[in-house]
C-alpha cells in the first residue's frame, strides 16, 4: 500500500554535494546530501528563472535536518537540483531512476552544450509521470528512468521538476549503463516469479473452492487478486503491461487496491475464523470498523487528499489480529497460521513505513522487496492454513462418524436383544390372550345377566322419575302463584296506603331498587331526549341512566322527578312522597322527620315541595280521584324553586 508523508520547506539554504559517477560504483543511492530542494507554491516558475543565480540561494539540502525527503503540498511544484561529475575512466551511459511510481509529473532538465558567459544556460527537458500514458516515458521501464549525459571530469547540474496530486516521496538511484540491464532483468525475473506464485495459488484455491464449495477459498481468491492488483500498481508493472494507455485507470487502481485488500482480507479472516459463531460481538465490531475505515479511505482519496490515510488501516487490521488470537485461544488451532502470516506482513510493512517516513533504516534490496516476499509467504501460509482447517474439520467428521458407528453397533445389539425379548413377550402374550378370552367370555355372560337386571330397574326408575317430574312441576307452579300473590298483595297494600317504612324498605331495599323503579316508570312508553327529542339511547356510566345517541346528553332516572337533587337517601324520599300522597298532604312534617330520622328543616322543606306537587296535580286536567301516588313523582315544576330552600335547610 502507498504511505504518504510531507516535506516542509527547508529553513536555511545550503549547497548540495557533488555526486560522482564512477564505474567502481555502478549503482549509487542518491542520498539527501546530494540534492537540494526548492518549493514553488505558484507552480509557474520556468527553468530559466529557477536556474538563475537569483534563485540559487533558495535551494537547500535536507542533510542534517529531521525533515524526510517527501513532498508535503500536492498543489506546489518541487524543484530538485543535483550535480553529477563523471569520474575519469571508460566512457559509459548513466541513468537516473525514480523509485516512486506515483509521482504525477516528473520533468528532467538537462543542460545543452557549454554555457556561454553572461548568457543563461539552455536546457532540454524530458517529461513523464503517472498522469501521462506509459508511452511518454523515455525508456520503457516500470520506474521513471532518465538518461543523464555526463562530461568526464566536469560536473553537470540537473534540475528535476516534480508535481504530484498526492503526497509522494523522492527516492532515486544512479545507474551505469552496463550495470542497469542485468539489474533490470533480475528484477523482472524475480517479479515474474512473484506473480507466477500468486497465479498458481489463485488457480489452486479456485479449484478447491469448486470442489469443496467452501466460501473461505473464494474469499481467499479475492484477497490474492486484490494483493496482486496492489503490487501491480506499486511496482509499475500493471501500468507497463496491463493498462499503459490510461493514466486515470492507473491512478484509480492505486487508490482502490489498498481498500479492496482491506475488505477482502477482512471477509476472508472472518470466514476463516468463524468469528460470527465464535466471537459474535467482536465480529459485529469488526464489520462496522472495516466498513467505516473503507468509507473514510475512499473519502480521503477522492476529496481530502490528506496523505495520512495509512493510519486508517491500523485499527481494522489490529482488530482482525486480535480476533485471530481470541479464536486461537478458543480452540481454533488453524488460527496460529493466520497470526504468523500477519506478523510477517506487519514486519515488512515496518520497513516500508520507515522509507515513507524518510527514516534510513536498512534500506536495501532485501527490505525494499520484503513486502513482496512476505505476501508470498503469507499466501502460502494462509493456503496451508485453509487446508489444515479443512483437514481438521474432516478429522473431526471422521471421528464423529466413528463414534456414530460405535453407537450404531451398540444400538443394533440392543435391537437384537429387544427383538428376542419381544418374541418372548409375544409368546407370553398369546398365552395370556387365550386365558383372557375364556375369562372374558365368562365375564360377558355375567355382565349380560346384570345388564338385563339393570334395564328392568331403569324402567322402574323412569316411571318413578316421570311421576316426580309431574309433582315438581305442580310444586313449582304453586310457588310461582304464591310469589305472584304475595307481590300483588304488597302492591295492593302499597296502593291502599297501608305500608309502614319497614315494609316499604323491604319492597325497595336500596338506592338501586329505587332507581330501577323510577327508570321503569319514566321510560315505560319509550325514551325521548329532553334536549333534542331523539328517541334512541344507550346505557350511561351512572346506574339506570340513559345517554342520547345523537347529542350525547346523559339523563339520570331522577331527572324530571321530585327526587332530583335530593339531599338525603332516595329510599326515604320515595317513602316521604308515598306518605304525603297517602294522607292527602295532611301529615305533619315533624312526624315525617321522626319516621324518616331526618332533620326537621330538611323534612319540612321536602314536604313543602311534595305538597306543592300534590296541589298542582289536583289542578291538572287529567287528575282522577284515587289515582296512584306515582303521578306525583314526575312533577318537576318545583325543582328549580325548591332547590335553594333545600340547600338552606
Amino acid at each position: 500500500m502507498l504511505l504518504l508523508l510531507g516535506l516542509a520547506r527547508p529553513a536555511a539554504a545550503t549547497p548540495e554535494d557533488i555526486l560522482v559517477a564512477s564505474p567502481a560504483h555502478p549503482a549509487q543511492f542518491v542520498e539527501d546530501r546530494y540534492y537540494s530542494v526548492f518549493e514553488d507554491p505558484s507552480g509557474r516558475l520556468p527553468i530559466s528563472q529557477v536556474s538563475s543565480p537569483a534563485y540559487a540561494s533558495r535551494f537547500a539540502t535536507l542533510a542534517g535536518t529531521p525533515l524526510p525527503p517527501n513532498i508535503q503540498h500536492p498543489r506546489s511544484i518541487y524543484w530538485l537540483r543535483f550535480t553529477v561529475r563523471a569520474d575519469e575512466g571508460p566512457a559509459s551511459d548513466w541513468y537516473l531512476e525514480l523509485y516512486d511510481s506515483h509521482i504525477g509529473a516528473a520533468t528532467l532538465f538537462r543542460p545543452l552544450g557549454n554555457a556561454i558567459p553572461n548568457q543563461a544556460q539552455a536546457y532540454d527537458s524530458v517529461l513523464t509521470g503517472a498522469n501521462y500514458p506509459f508511452a511518454t516515458r523515455p525508456l520503457p521501464y516500470k520506474n521513471f528512468l532518465f538518461d543523464l549525459p555526463l562530461r568526464h571530469g566536469r560536473p553537470v547540474t540537473y534540475y528535476l521538476r516534480l508535481h504530484s496530486d498526492s503526497p509522494t516521496s523522492f527516492r532515486a538511484m544512479l545507474h551505469s549503463g552496463p550495470g542497469l540491464l542485468p539489474e533490470m532483468s533480475l528484477q523482472y525475473w524475480l517479479l515474474g516469479g512473484f506473480y507466477g506464485i500468486l497465479f498458481i495459488m489463485l488457480v489452486y484455491n479456485l479449484f478447491l473452492y469448486f470442489f469443496l464449495q467452501e466460501k473461505s477459498y473464494l474469499y481467499y481468491v479475492f484477497y490474492v487478486l486484490s494483493g496482486a492488483l496492489l503490487f501491480l500498481s506499486e511496482d509499475g508493472l500493471g501500468f507497463q503491461y496491463l493498462w499503459p494507455g490510461s493514466a486515470a485507470v492507473n491512478h484509480l487502481i492505486a487508490v482502490a487496491a489498498p481498500v479492496l485488500l482491506l475488505l477482502t482480507f477482512a471477509q476472508y479472516a472472518r470466514s476463516f475464523l468463524d468469528s460470527a459463531a465464535r466471537l459474535p460481538h467482536l465480529d459485529r465490531t469488526i464489520h462496522w470498523v472495516v466498513s467505516l475505515s473503507g468509507a473514510l479511505l475512499v473519502l480521503d482519496a477522492a476529496v481530502i487528499h490528506s496523505g495520512f490515510s495509512f493510519w486508517l488501516y491500523l485499527l481494522p487490521y489490529g482488530l482482525l489480529y486480535y480476533a485471530a488470537w481470541q479464536a486461537y485461544r478458543g480452540g481454533l488451532r488453524a488460527a496460529r497460521y493466520l497470526l504468523l502470516a500477519q506478523a510477517l506482513v506487519a514486519g515488512s510493512l515496518g520497513f516500508l513505513i520507515s522509507r515513507k517516513l524518510g527514516i534510513e533504516f536498512y534500506n536495501n534490496a532485501y527490505t525494499v522487496y520484503s513486502l513482496n516476499v512476505a505476501f508470498v509467504v503469507e499466501v502460502a501460509v494462509l493456503s496451508y492454513a485453509l487446508a489444515d482447517k479443512i483437514k481438521s474439520l474432516m478429522d473431526t467428521t471422521l471421528l464423529t462418524q466413528r463414534r456414530l458407528l460405535k453407537q450404531l453397533r451398540k444400538r443394533h445389539q440392543a435391537q437384537d436383544q429387544l427383538v428376542e425379548q419381544l418374541r418372548e413377550n409375544q409368546a407370553l402374550k398369546d398365552q395370556l390372550n387365550t386365558e383372557l378370552e375364556a375369562l372374558v367370555a365368562q365375564r360377558t355372560d355375567e355382565l349380560r345377566q346384570q345388564n338385563e337386571t339393570i334395564a328392568a330397574q331403569n324402567r322402574e326408575l323412569l316411571e318413578t322419575n316421570s311421576l316426580l317430574a309431574l309433582q315438581s312441576a305442580a310444586i313449582e307452579q304453586l310457588n310461582h302463584d304464591l310469589s305472584r300473590d304475595l307481590q300483588d298483595q304488597k302492591e295492593a297494600r302499597l296502593q291502599a296506603r297501608e305500608f309502614d317504612f319497614g315494609e316499604f324498605s323491604q319492597l325497595y331495599p336500596d338506592k338501586d331498587a329505587c332507581l330501577r323503579y323510577l327508570a321503569d316508570l319514566k321510560w315505560q312508553h319509550g325514551y325521548r331526549c329532553r334536549k333534542c327529542n331523539h328517541e334512541k339511547s344507550c346505557e350511561a356510566r351512572e346506574p339506570f341512566a340513559r345517554r342520547c345517541t345523537r347529542c350525547r346528553y346523559v339523563e339520570s332516572a331522577t331527572t324530571g322527578t321530585l327526587l332530583q337533587k335530593c339531599k338525603f337517601p332516595i329510599v326515604k324520599a320515595l317513602y316521604a312522597v308515598f306518605l304525603l300522597h297517602a294522607h292527602r298532604g295532611r301529615y305533619a312534617p315533624a312526624e315525617l322527620a321522626r319516621v324518616l330520622e331526618l332533620r326537621p328543616a330538611t323534612s319540612w322543606a321536602f314536604a313543602q315541595k311534595v305538597l306543592a306537587a300534590l296541589e298542582r296535580r289536583r289542578q291538572a286536567p287529567d287528575y282522577e280521584e284515587g289515582e296512584s301516588w306515582t303521578h306525583v313523582l314526575f312533577d318537576d315544576t318545583a325543582n328549580a324553586d325548591m332547590e335553594t330552600l333545600l340547600e338552606t335547610a
